[in-house]
């Protein structure tokens, strides 16, 4: 069963900022590279499939783990935290991507101090780092924390397409539901692979996003 926490953490309402962030998205609308929903689903599919985001999905058992040993007064826990943290935000290429996922670390991390779910001491992680954080403060099984990282980024992506494109917010949630069992399929891969082994083929998305600091005019800061 789903728990109630994992819901609070996907939910829109989330005040993180992710309603601002199009992760290049905007670029490849404007472009004309993504034109309807049926390319748009294409989109999604592939950065799901090969996309840097599942280099930060299949991280987050081990950010809970450093986490966990980091909580339980490990020293050394901290450092080997940051430095995955920070391998992490070094494979997105873009400044404006690099920026968003502090800014929504730094966030949520202030989210869970508010709700009495601190760090053992602040430390500036980043989305992935601050997201496995979450789930572990809140008690989010390891299935749901990386099925809840990919679904919550289809959902942003959905909710930015739905203002850049004429999709409408019906047609996004279907796309959604479609979506479903590759989110499911790809978290169980992830769940199983070695990180060392994994790799990334999100060229097209890393160009959109760095072509988006020169947008003339933009909705979204990445």
């Amino acid at each position: 069963m789903t728990s109630l926490s994992l819901l609070q953490l996907v939910s829109p309402a989330l005040p993180v900022g992710a309603f601002s962030y199009s992760e290049g998205l905007e670029v490849l609308i404007q472009s004309g590279a993504i034109a309807d929903d049926f390319q748009l689903q294409g989109w999604l599919e592939a950065e799901l499939q090969r996309g840097a985001l599942r280099l930060e999905a299949a991280a987050l058992p081990s950010l809970a783990r450093e986490l966990a040993a980091w909580s339980a007064g490990e020293a050394a826990a901290k450092e080997r935290l940051i430095d995955l943290d920070g391998w992490l935000l070094a494979t997105r290429e873009a400044s404006e991507l690099r920026a968003q996922q502090r800014q929504m670390g730094q966030s949520l991390l202030q989210l869970l101090a508010d709700m009495d779910r601190p760090l053992p001491e602040a430390v500036p992680l980043s989305w992935p780092a601050a997201w496995a954080a979450a789930a572990l403060a809140l008690e989010v099984s390891q299935e749901e924390m990386v099925e809840g990282y990919l679904y919550g980024w289809v959902a942003n992506q959905l909710s930015a397409a739905v203002r850049l494109l004429p999709l409408g917010p019906t047609r996004a949630q279907v796309l959604q539901h479609r979506l479903q069992p590759l989110i499911r399929g790809e978290a169980d891969q992830l769940l199983r692979c070695d990180l060392q082994t994994l790799w990334t083929g999100g060229v097209g998305a890393g160009m959109a996003q760095l072509a988006h600091a020169e947008l003339y005019s933009r909705l979204f800061r990445s």
